[in-house]
């Protein structure tokens, strides 16, 4: 079961931000977390879902910063910036199945430990080219899922 990630153990400190530009980030016992705000949000997937939305984004040269979380079953957290002019993009998302986190929740960064293991960089900000906006990653995951429907129907994509 997917489950947002716990800041009640978060302790804020002076050096916690300082490989992450811009971005608000707090110390845990376990690592470093993300706090989503105006400046950056995050979208989670998982299963063939973020498998499908990882191949889209690549071939068509919008990857942003993606987390990878350990456990039984590929779960992805990709970093996004708009959310706040977003609505229908974040409906369609939430629709599909995704968790968006916005308004202060709390996103481990690598290598935060987390009770499946630790948080690492599917692809980090220093590879990637920009953090997308929610709406990319919208339109990645409604293309990924119409081309699953065409796999289903006999279709090709």
């Amino acid at each position: 079961m997917r489950a947002t990630f716990p800041s009640s153990v978060t302790v804020p400190t002076p050096d916690a931000g300082q490989d992450y530009p811009g971005w608000t980030v707090t110390e845990t016992a376990n690592g470093v977390c993300l706090i989503t705000d105006q400046r950056i949000q995050a979208v989670e997937l998982t299963g063939a879902l973020a498998a499908g939305v990882r191949r889209f984004l690549r071939a068509n040269n919008l990857s942003g910063p993606v987390i990878e979380i350990p456990g039984a079953e590929r779960r992805e957290i990709h970093l996004v910036v708009g959310a706040a002019r977003a609505a229908m993009a974040i409906e369609a998302l939430r629709g599909a199945g995704a968790i968006v986190h916005v308004d202060g929740a709390s996103i481990p960064l690598p290598p935060t430990r987390l009770s499946t293991g630790s948080a690492c960089w599917g692809i980090s900000p220093g590879e990637s080219r920009w953090v997308p906006p929610v709406v990319a990653l919208a339109a990645a995951v409604r293309a990924t899922e119409t081309c699953r429907r065409s796999h289903r129907t006999g279709m090709a994509c």
